[in-house]
């Protein structure tokens, strides 16, 4: 029987995939690039580049996994081509979190497990695969909603 928490993770990962998708679905590459408050914020296709980065990697330590090669500051300066360029990078990552997913025959939340270096202090951390995996999702989240909320005030701009 699949452990009930990892199914609930990857319900919720699997619900803020479509989120992102609709949040992407329709824009131009304009749109996509759009930062809603100047310089300092982040337009939908750095968000999504980030967080599908960042989920794959938490995933990945949740389920002790080899980690992923990553680039974090690359996925900040990400310029979306368009909608279906975008999609394909989301696609291709959630793909790969699926399989990390499909791959936690056994999920054991104590085991402690090295994340990637942080770009904060330049040290890696050492986390729970609870931690990782609880991670994983509610970092999803935020960022989708944030995607969510810049299509809003991209459609509710004035021209």
């Amino acid at each position: 029987m699949p452990d009930p928490i990892v199914t609930a993770a990857r319900e919720l990962f699997d619900g803020s995939v479509d989120g992102l998708h609709d949040a992407v679905d329709g824009l131009s590459a304009e749109a996509l690039n759009w930062r809603p408050a100047g310089e300092d914020t982040n337009p939908i296709g750095v968000l999504a580049v980030h967080v599908m980065g960042s989920t794959r990697s938490w995933l990945a330590v949740a389920f002790g996994a080899p980690l992923p090669d990553r680039d974090r500051p690359a996925e900040f300066r990400t310029v979306a081509g368009g909608e279906a360029e975008l999609l394909v990078r989301v696609d291709r990552m959630a793909g790969d979190c699926r399989l990390l997913f499909d791959g936690a025959d056994v999920f054991d939340p104590a085991a402690m497990r090295t994340s990637h270096s942080r770009s904060s202090s330049g040290e890696a951390e050492i986390v729970s695969g609870a931690w990782a995996l609880l991670h994983a999702v509610e970092h999803l989240s935020e960022h989708v909603g944030h995607a969510q909320l810049t299509r809003q005030l991209w459609e509710r701009r004035e021209a």
